[in-house]
């Protein structure tokens, strides 16, 4: 089925509702907790989804929930809403207003809408397949990039890369013009928007990506794994973001060389 206008309705108000949980929380009283791997969780976190959930269940009981912190709720209509409330929950305890709610409709597995909300700077990117992102109503459209040396690569923290996947991710760093760090979803907004050209990361989860495909993909750019598969509910977590697909190739000529150690310090 493809996506409706009312989708596309339900998750502008899906959005609204996460924003307005979450601004009263912003570099205020928080109540960030650790949670068992360690990752923090807000009262923002918490509210944000539950508002979410109780705008979807009303809306929609038929549809599946998949949600960070509340979990699976099955549904029976094909479609599901794969909610992220705070993408970069650490942005948004450290009251750097880069932190995102994604709010993504997966069909069969595959992401068919996306939204990134940044409520503080009220920027919203919707994407939707088949049709042009929008930022803030108006069409986004990503940048071309005629090298990878020129490029401006983005990624949450080297932190969080295995060794190998580290490995990967120096290979390429040393491809480009640039690197940034932090940034969690809006990266994805800015490859869209046309003002970065590479995201890569890795150890992500269904709800961390979900909503970047459509977003990224209707503004002209491509996403992908490490291996250059399309993103999928099945995917492992390691993901690339391209501005211009035209690059594609090269990003994942550079990310290959994991695992080999120490043969490419001569490059």
């Amino acid at each position: 089925m493809p996506v409706t206008a009312a989708d596309i309705a339900l998750a502008e108000r899906l959005a609204d509702v996460a924003g307005a949980a979450i601004l009263p929380y912003f570099r205020g009283a928080h109540g960030m907790e650790a949670k068992e791997d360690q990752s923090p969780v807000t009262l923002a976190d918490r509210a944000a989804e539950e508002a979410m959930r109780k705008l979807i269940i009303a809306e929609r009981p038929m549809d599946g929930v998949q949600g960070e912190e509340f979990g699976t709720r099955e549904g029976s209509s094909g479609k599901t809403w794969v909610l992220d409330p705070i993408d970069g929950t650490r942005a948004f305890i450290a009251g750097r207003p880069i932190f995102g709610t994604l709010i993504a409709l997966i069909e069969d597995g595959w992401p068919l809408l996306g939204i990134i909300d940044q409520p503080v700077t009220r920027e919203r990117w919707l994407g939707v397949a088949g049709r042009p992102t929008l930022f803030n109503g108006k069409p986004a459209e990503a940048r071309r990039c005629r090298d990878l040396k020129d490029a401006i690569l983005a990624t949450t923290s080297p932190a969080l890369f295995d060794d190998d996947q580290l490995h990967a991710f120096e290979h390429l760093d040393s491809a480009v013009a640039s690197v940034v760090l932090g940034g969690d979803c809006y990266n994805y907004g800015c490859v869209a928007s046309g003002w970065l050209d590479i995201v890569v990361e890795a150890g992500l989860k269904l709800h961390d990506f979900a909503a970047l495909v459509p977003i990224v993909e209707g503004a002209g750019g491509r996403m992908c794994d490490w291996q250059g598969d399309p993103l999928h509910a099945g995917s492992n977590g390691e993901v690339i973001a391209a501005g211009d697909p035209a690059r594609i190739e090269e990003i994942l000529e550079a990310l290959a060389c994991r695992g080999q150690g120490h043969h490419h310090h001569d490059h």
